[in-house]
């Protein structure tokens, strides 16, 4: 996987002016931002993404639909846009997108990788049926829809919810309650 410039960004989550590999970043554990795009269908399911298995933080586990780091001088939709199409194969525009805020994530994946990013998350409703995307390898294992009880179900359950990225509660709370407030 590339290495790719970043903005750096101030504990706030204020930009610098300062711009680092990512590598770097993680490696000092600087703030930095990215892009989380949740997919849902009016069935109430959610897309999932499996982490490629030679990722460098959470091989093999599932999360989030898409997601990546907004490069340096990049916005966060044209980031968003850019990362579904490289991820999944969908062309998506602005419009498909519905921004719900921004989430602190701090993690420490493994030892000497420090990952302080503000989640910048979007919401887009799931016109294309999983069999039609088109995964990046490198990335993306596999996909798959999910109903949001389940989710909660695997979440609460020691064995299966570490199947899945370990985001904090408060988070999946958060995106499980935005995406039911969108269903019919």
């Amino acid at each position: 996987m590339a290495d790719e410039l970043i903005d750096i960004l101030d504990k706030t989550g204020k930009p610098t002016g300062k711009i680092r590999l990512k590598s770097e970043a993680h490696t000092l554990g600087l703030y930095h931002a990215s892009v989380h795009i949740w997919f849902y269908t009016e069935d109430g399911e959610i897309l999932f993404q499996k982490r490629a298995d030679d990722k460098d933080t959470f091989p093999g586990l599932w999360d989030v639909s898409v997601a990546g780091h907004i490069g340096a001088g990049e916005s966060t939709e044209d980031s968003a846009i850019r990362e579904i199409n490289e991820e999944i194969g969908l062309t998506v525009s602005k419009d498909d997108l519905e921004f719900i805020g921004t989430y602190l994530g701090q993690k420490v994946p493994k030892p000497d990788l420090f990952d302080n990013e503000f989640h910048h998350i979007y919401v887009s409703k799931l016109n294309s049926s999983i069999e039609t995307l088109t995964l990046q390898k490198e990335e993306v294992a596999d996909v798959s829809l999910l109903e949001i009880d389940t989710l909660k179900s695997a979440l609460k359950d020691t064995i299966r919810s570490k199947e899945y990225v370990p985001h904090d509660t408060a988070y999946y709370t958060f995106i499980i309650n935005e995406i039911k407030n969108r269903l019919p």
